[in-house]
């Protein structure tokens, strides 16, 4: 008999938020600032959002605090639920580790009840896919431990390819010199990156055209996905619908897969990623 649990996840998953109300996984939103105002997910309209970002405000972001992770948890553990918490990566954020903060001091108020704190090791529609997969184990009628030992054995299986297209949006993260970011901004280089086994976001490499950086996602995953038959993939896109597209189409053809999910890159992750991000997901051997 299936465990009576709930999963509870962070808005950095960047999926619809239809997806969570109707699959019953509880989602916390994440703040982000702009001009000294703190805003949630849904607080703002995405393309409103991006709208700000292209005309040069910046946006901040700050890690969940343990409280605000506690008061969700125990809302679940009242109704006599275990809680299993799949958070952003803790090479990206500190809220994992205010997750299992949280998850501990519970655990003694509710000595009964299995509370545990994954770190996804993923960032935006890679933490998605890592918990749609979760979902899918739990209705297969996985258990609590089933799940929780799932997790953390899966979760470096998550490939991450990204292309980001504001070179001097890197440079103001810190990502890149601000030399670079000009000479590469006139020379059209884009840079590639993915999420490594410790979950930070690393360049791998730098590619001459928006075409061609695109096409390069998918060229990487195919070096990646080894034996496996995935069935599904994602592609999140920082206000850029018709380069998520094309990705899309090239997977598609690529490795015969018909079913993927395509949404925008939240205010979070879009904060560090600027405007024309286009970032691919999808399981593999190995990262």
């Amino acid at each position: 008999m299936q465990d009576n649990y709930v999963i509870i996840a962070d808005d950095n998953c960047d999926l619809p938020y239809e997806f969570y109300s109707q699959n019953d996984i509880a989602m916390i939103k994440m703040p982000y600032c702009i001009d000294d105002n703190i805003y949630r997910a849904g607080d703002m309209p995405l393309s409103e959002f991006y709208k700000l970002i292209r005309e040069g405000k910046r946006s901040t972001t700050m890690a969940l605090n343990s409280e605000e992770i506690k008061t969700e948890m125990e809302k679940h553990l009242k109704d006599g639920k275990n809680v299993l918490y799949l958070a952003f990566s803790s090479g990206l954020s500190a809220t994992y580790e205010s997750g299992a903060r949280a998850a501990g001091e519970l655990s003694k108020e509710y000595p009964d009840r299995k509370i545990k704190a994954v770190d996804s090791l993923c960032a935006s529609m890679g933490e998605g896919l890592f918990l749609f997969m979760a979902h899918r184990k739990k209705q297969e009628g996985a258990s609590f431990d089933e799940l929780v030992e799932w997790a953390e054995n899966n979760r470096l299986n998550v490939a991450h390819y990204f292309t980001v297209d504001d070179l001097m949006h890197l440079h103001r993260g810190g990502r890149v010199s601000k030399t670079s970011a000009i000479a590469g901004s006139m020379l059209g280089i884009k840079p590639v990156l993915y999420v490594d086994n410790d979950g930070k976001l690393i360049p791998i490499g730098k590619v001459r055209g928006r075409k061609q950086a695109l096409a390069s996602l998918v060229d990487n995953m195919e070096k990646v996905v080894g034996g496996t038959k995935p069935d599904y993939f994602m592609i999140s896109h920082a206000d850029c619908a018709d380069d998520a597209e094309y990705v899309a189409g090239l997977m598609k053809k690529r490795f015969g897969i018909k079913d993927c999910m395509i949404n925008f890159i939240g205010p979070v992750v879009g904060s560090h990623t600027g405007v024309g991000t286009v970032a691919l997901f999808m399981m593999a051997e190995h990262r």
